[in-house]
């Protein structure tokens, strides 16, 4: 299934009132896959990973919280096309450190989130040496990557 996530916009879904504030923006480009995520109680998080052929993602993350926690992590995920042509994620994450903890949590497309292109939204070019995770977007709170017990 090939899924361009390139400016989608998701937001957790089943979680609790901080981890539903986040929202998360992706970026593509080719195979690279990249994206920022703030609100409720993450201040900042990134991720950067690679997207499957299957349209799958595998990544890490990394989000500073509100309480001044550092928070990194591993995540899969799978997708699946809703009726509507929304895309779900299902979040398979494991957290390291002091904080660690495995579990899976839900994402959800935004209807009609496309984001636009921002001065990165197909990644750095060749003799653009931006960071993958910095793009001229405004952060977008965080995919699945949840701090609490049963989330990322």
């Amino acid at each position: 299934m090939a899924i361009d996530y390139d400016g989608r916009r998701f937001r957790p879904v089943g979680t609790d009132e901080h981890e539903a504030a986040r929202q998360a923006v992706y970026h593509q480009r080719d195979d690279l896959l990249w994206g920022e995520f703030s609100g409720g109680d993450a201040r900042r998080g990134t991720l950067t990973g690679t997207v499957a052929e299957d349209g799958g993602l595998d990544f890490v993350y990394g989000v500073v919280l509100t309480d001044g926690r550092v928070v990194a992590g591993s995540c899969r995920s799978v997708p699946e096309v809703l009726d509507d042509g929304r895309i779900r994620l299902t979040e398979t994450w494991q957290r390291y450190g002091k904080h660690a903890a495995s579990g899976v949590s839900y994402l959800e497309e935004l209807p009609g989130a496309q984001a636009g292109p921002g001065p990165h939204a197909h990644g750095p070019g060749p003799s653009d040496s931006a960071d993958p995770g910095s793009t001229g977007s405004a952060p977008a709170p965080a995919p699945g990557a949840s701090t609490g017990e049963n989330t990322p």
